[in-house]
């Protein structure tokens, strides 16, 4: 990274330059001091509001207990919430003290969590009673163990025999943070994504990657201060984490969270605050599509990972797709408001970034042909700085000229729009989470009940795909195989990761290299239509 400035030429390296997520903030605070920057919506007991001064006093107050609680630059908190406001307040309190937020999924088991907690080497954790005990059991090595008063606003308990310190109390102590130098390649946050490989790797963000990936946000969706945001996806993930919780702090604009998606309250809390945008997935657009549209919202457009016509009919508001990763922290491809894209296109390529689709010899596809996805920026600024803890993954993932490899297939129609093909790396998409098809794999051939097995995508009228796997028994395997399988991945995998469809076979589809012919397997199974 030493020689950053001179591979990123002047006039990139100016947009972080002297910035940090910290100076931002303290920035925004100074202009838009009363004015809402974060409404929390929970579903039981009454909205709140946090002005821009009040978050910034909440972010200090954390740091300066964090601080006081041993944790200095460079050190990795687990943060793990739902939406919460003590999601927000953890994170920016993080980046203020120079620590590094490692942000986890919250569907995680106690397998992932013990993997996530030991390899990012985190030294304390941020969590709510109903996750203490997990966390607690998987990060024995943590110094603390801060507990908001709620589940994401739902009132919970703390499980006996559980050593913590409440998040209110922490946050009253008054404690101060010492100031530090402002550093754009300093490391931020970590959020750990699924691979090819049957663990997931921990992408590493710096203070210049958010600084970045904030100026993209705002220039493709045309963000200002008047715009508010409805934030209905889970902010651990970099959809809503960069999307729409950091485009708003550059925009000056406002979020209005909810603890998770919900189609019954989605109009209630968008007609309330006057919600001008909203970041989503198909998933949810279907569920809130399926019920009454009100005429008198105040959305002006609709982020829905590919432009949706039926949208654009039933609101009257445009929408637009677009396409990335956490990789890339901002769109890599992206459709424009302004020069709607062909529908169900994901748009083309962000002027942040070169993008190159190619064929299998390398060359670059045309019109009509689909390809591999390839993106080049810079590591630390526009792509993530590294896999964290795992720099062969980091290395496998470039080529020599400082392409990433995406692993995924893209399509270009007539016009030269794109559209999503396929996942090469056999990632399936259930729902927004990204799920290896080999974690799910060597969970199963773990149990020793299996000699051999494949899962693969099975359509689903919700979820896009879900899990379907195709096994033959080992010799010890009894007649309940199937149930003792979905036993196992349900104690060791999330429940978005367990097979909704076993099917026990007495052999596997083979291709010309003796690999297991998934795409054979797929025909098999018939689309989960309720």
């Amino acid at each position: 990274m030493s020689n950053l400035r001179d591979r990123i030429g002047a006039g990139k390296w100016a947009m972080v330059e002297g910035r940090d997520v910290p100076s931002v903030l303290a920035s925004r605070v100074a202009t838009y001091r009363d004015k809402p920057f974060m409404v929390w919506e929970p579903f039981e007991g009454s909205p709140a509001t946090y002005s821009y001064a009040q978050f910034g006093a909440a972010v200090e107050s954390l740091a300066g207990a964090l601080h006081s609680r041993g944790v200095q630059i460079g050190d990795r908190v687990l943060v793990h919430l739902d939406n919460s406001p003590e999601f927000v307040i953890s994170w920016f309190a993080c980046a203020r003290l120079g620590a590094v937020a490692v942000s986890t999924n919250t569907r995680s088991v106690a397998r992932d969590m013990e993997y996530f907690a030991e390899h990012a080497g985190v030294v304390g954790a941020i969590t709510s009673p109903g996750f203490a005990e997990l966390v607690r059991d998987a990060a024995p090595m943590i110094r603390f163990l801060i507990l908001s008063s709620t589940d994401a606003g739902t009132p919970s308990s703390v499980p006996d025999g559980i050593e913590y310190e409440s998040f209110d109390d922490v946050m009253a102590e008054g404690a101060t943070a010492p100031e530090r130098p402002v550093d754009p390649l300093a490391d931020l946050g970590i959020q750990f994504t699924s691979g090819t490989t049957s663990r997931p790797k921990a992408v590493l963000w710096t203070h210049a990657n958010v600084i970045w990936g904030m100026q993209m946000n705002c220039a493709h969706m045309r963000l200002t201060s008047a715009d508010t945001t409805q934030v209905i996806l889970p902010l651990f993930h970099t959809n809503a984490q960069s999307y729409s919780m950091l485009s708003t702090l550059w925009s000056g604009g406002t979020m209005v969270v909810q603890p998770r998606f919900s189609a019954s309250r989605f109009w209630e809390v968008a007609l309330r605050n006057s919600v001008t945008w909203v970041s989503t997935i198909p998933f949810c657009v279907k569920a809130i599509l399926a019920g009454e549209i009100p005429q008198d919202h105040h959305f002006r457009f609709w982020g829905c990972a590919v432009r949706m016509p039926e949208v654009e009919e039933r609101l009257g508001v445009t929408t637009f797709g677009w396409w990335g990763m956490t990789e890339t922290i901002t769109q890599g491809i992206v459709g424009d408001p302004d020069e709607p894209c062909a529908p169900y296109t994901i748009g083309r390529a962000s002027p942040a970034y070169e993008i190159n689709v190619r064929r299998l010899d390398g060359t670059h596809i045309g019109p009509g042909e689909s390809g591999e996805l390839f993106i080049r920026g810079i590591r630390g600024v526009s792509l993530f700085k590294e896999y964290a803890g795992n720099p062969e993954a980091t290395s496998d993932s470039f080529d020599g000229d400082g392409w990433f490899a995406t692993g995924d297939s893209i399509i270009m129609n007539d016009a030269g729009d794109l559209i999503f093909g396929d996942r090469l790396k056999d990632m399936l998409k259930v729902g927004a989470e990204n799920v290896a098809a080999s974690e799910i794999e060597s969970v199963i051939m773990a149990t020793g009940l299996v000699s051999e097995c494949a899962v693969v995508a099975q359509p689903h009228y919700m979820l896009d795909e879900v899990p379907a796997v195709f096994l033959i028994p080992s010799a010890s395997a009894g007649s309940d195989v199937a149930d003792e399988i979905i036993a196992a991945c349900r104690r060791d995998l999330a429940d978005f990761k367990v097979p909704r469809t076993v099917r026990v076979v007495d052999e596997l589809p083979r291709s010309t290299l003796e690999k297991i012919a998934k795409a054979e397997l797929r025909k098999l199974l018939e689309p989960i239509t309720e």
